[in-house]
């Protein structure tokens, strides 16, 4: 199956596949290379790929090993942890011991709340014995994600959509039926951490790593630059194959989304050409420039679909998903391409190019002003 970087298909799976015309403006130093389960391979002096994989569409994350020294102890630093589940942990103890050359981990960083990203963070600073990294707000949403009363729930979000138009009973049902999803992934974080914040330089083994915060994606994404190095660990800011996810949801539910996206991607303009970027998704690339105005071009053509869409007829999100998302989507795809809907009818809304309504049937509707 032929993946395209701009279909607007949300959580695709990645496979071995020709690339396409925009994927042939980014270069793959190591090609189709890719670490084996259990297995680590250096992508740079100190610094390893890892690569568990996910029962999701999207199959796997990869996750990094970056050669450390603190409190006169070498190891390692971990970034990103993957989903709680029998099969990740095994794969990890694998790791433990194929990977690690005999040494510990010494620090624990998370990019953001995900459950693919911090998931088993508890278990790794747990076995460990080490502090977690993070953002203070991705830490604290994961803590209130876990907690009973989270409005994470099926029930708010399935609310929230309905709104937005998928009323279809089917689905409303599905969705009110998911009440345990986060903690199913992720039973718990770490009960401290220590706080990255925007510009924050960390020493990581030799060398000086920039903290680069980003929005629109999760609540406050931390991307790693280490300039010297000419390396940016890219969390999920900077994917190479697929858009990342960008959504509105119930917990925020009048947010601007894409606007903090679009914004957040011009902040990696500054790296330098040459920059090795390591993705949590697909492969290592070079091409970081060409790569952000890929993105602005992809969601500019996701507007104009949104735009024509909402001057036909008043439109609510679900009559817009259609023109945004060409191919049939399951439940799981269908909840992320309303949350990237409702985003991109936000930025219009916001811009002032298109008036909302809330009708009589309790549904919003976009049109153009």
């Amino acid at each position: 199956m032929t993946q395209k970087i701009s279909d607007g298909t949300p959580e695709k799976a990645y496979v071995s596949s020709p690339m396409n015309e925009l994927e042939r403006k980014l270069h793959y130093p190591l090609g189709e290379k890719m670490p084996e389960t259990g297995h680590a391979i250096e992508v740079a002096p100190g610094v390893k790929w890892l690569r568990i994989g996910l029962p999701f569409a999207l199959n796997h994350i990869n996750l990094w090993l970056l050669r450390d020294h603190i409190d006169g102890k070498d190891g390692w630093t971990v970034v990103d942890c993957c989903i709680d589940r029998p099969e990740s942990r095994a794969q990890w103890e694998q790791v433990f011991v194929n990977a690690l050359e005999g040494l510990p981990i010494l620090r624990v960083i998370v990019t953001h709340m995900h459950p693919d990203h911090v998931g088993l963070a508890h278990w790794l600073c747990e076995r460990w014995a080490v502090m977690l990294w993070m953002s203070g707000t991705d830490y604290n949403v994961a803590r209130m994600a876990c907690s009973p009363d989270s409005g994470f729930d099926g029930l708010e979000s399935a609310q929230f959509f309905a709104k937005h138009g998928l009323v279809d009973p089917v689905s409303q049902e599905k969705l009110k039926a998911r009440s345990n999803y986060f903690t199913s992934l992720v039973p718990k974080v770490p009960r401290s951490y220590r706080r990255m914040m925007d510009g924050d330089v960390i020493k990581i083994g030799q060398n000086q790593w920039r903290c680069i915060s980003g929005y629109g994606h999760a609540p406050e994404h931390i991307a790693l630059y280490c300039e010297d190095a000419k390396i940016l660990l890219g969390g999920d800011m900077m994917l190479p194959r697929i858009s990342t996810n960008v959504s509105v949801y119930n917990i925020e539910p009048e947010s601007n989304a894409l606007q903090l996206f679009l914004d957040s991607i011009d902040k990696f303009a500054p790296c330098a050409p040459e920059t090795l970027t390591l993705p949590s998704h697909g492969k290592p690339f070079v091409g970081i420039h060409e790569r952000i105005k890929q993105l602005h071009d992809h969601h500019a053509e996701r507007l104009a679909e949104v735009r024509e869409t909402c001057a036909a007829k008043p439109s609510s999100a679900a009559d817009v998903l259609p023109a945004m998302f060409k191919r049939e989507l399951d439940l799981h795809q269908t909840t992320f391409a309303m949350g990237e809907v409702v985003a991109h009818l936000h930025f219009l809304w916001f811009k002032g190019e298109l008036k909302r309504e809330f009708c009589t049937d309790g549904v919003y509707r976009f049109s153009l002003t």
